[in-house]
């Protein structure tokens, strides 16, 4: 009965686990949407958060300072 509880209760718990892990997509999302994508740009990256991301101009400004872009 316990192993039973045990194993109902991990089920449980991975199913409360519904985010998509999307680690390292934005860079291929731009590279396959830009065929010379420069991340350091910032006109280029405020598009690519904007096209793969769905962010707006304020956080997409934002993220890519944050990653170098001027």
């Amino acid at each position: 009965m316990r192993l039973f509880a045990i194993v109902l209760f991990a089920l449980l718990t991975a199913a409360c686990n519904q985010e998509q892990d999307v680690t390292g997509s934005t860079p291929l999302c731009a590279l396959r949407n830009y065929s010379s994508y420069n991340p350091r740009d910032m006109n280029q990256c405020v598009a690519a958060c904007k096209s793969c991301d769905h962010g707006n101009t304020v956080t997409c400004t934002t993220s890519c300072t944050l990653k170098g872009a001027h």
